[in-house]
């Protein structure tokens, strides 16, 4: 395309959102002072990568829920189709399990939707220019994490999930089937399966597997 050789410095950008309306009032406030070039829009995981192959953009704003599929997953699969391409997770979301699973992922910036749109264009600006942005709580947030280290237990990093849910999770990702899980917390099988299905809902995947990449991207399972 000829546009993309302009002007090196602006950055093409691929928004990630299932709301039409943040969508567009993102890209506007994007491109405002001519800092980025909005080259596509996408509303699912499925939109995004197909964006992403047609585009090739600098940049992707990624939301971390979508309809078919977590942004985190999306960001990981971006990472094995396109080598490099930053990733900026812009989410309601500001629980530390995200943002550990975020960054596991790849992302290379985790802003939380509120912050203002020069904080935005700056992040995108940044992040396709090498950098690694964070917004001021989720870095005072992140020192935190490191410096205790990835020992944390799964009621901490998924506030959504109950107690019996965490330790349920907990289990999953040291590759526990339900069966044993039922037997190393007295519980029945259906106890179980009914906990798990509540699990998929609240980290939004579909499958045992998804569960697993989630929960020890951040930091479960690793050791027992």
């Amino acid at each position: 395309m000829s546009h993309e050789d302009e002007d090196a410095t602006v950055p093409r950008v691929l928004i990630v959102d299932d709301h039409p309306l943040f969508r567009s009032g993102l890209k506007a406030a994007l491109e405002s002072t001519g800092g980025t070039d909005v080259v596509a829009e996408a509303a699912t995981a499925a939109e995004a990568l197909e964006a992403v192959a047609r585009e090739t953009p600098d940049v992707v704003v990624m939301d971390l829920a979508l309809p078919d599929a977590s942004g985190i997953d999306v960001t990981r699969q971006l990472g094995g189709l396109h080598p490099g391409l930053p990733v900026l997770m812009l989410t309601m979301s500001d629980d530390d399990g995200s943002l550990l699973a975020a960054l596991q992922a790849g992302a290379r910036g985790y802003l939380v939707k509120g912050a203002g749109a020069g904080e935005v264009l700056h992040a995108v600006r940044t992040v396709a220019a090498g950098g690694a942005v964070f917004g001021p709580q989720t870095a005072a947030r992140l020192t935190a994490l490191l410096r205790e280290g990835r020992h944390h237990d799964a009621e901490q990093l998924f506030p959504a999930l109950t107690a019996r849910e965490a330790e349920v999770l907990e289990l999953i990702a040291r590759g526990l089937d339900n069966r044993r899980i039922a037997r190393h917390l007295v519980l029945s099988e259906k106890t179980v399966r009914n906990h798990v299905t509540h699990i998929f809902d609240k980290l939004q995947v579909t499958t045992r597997a998804e569960a697993v990449a989630r929960a020890r991207d951040a930091g479960l399972g690793d050791e027992d």
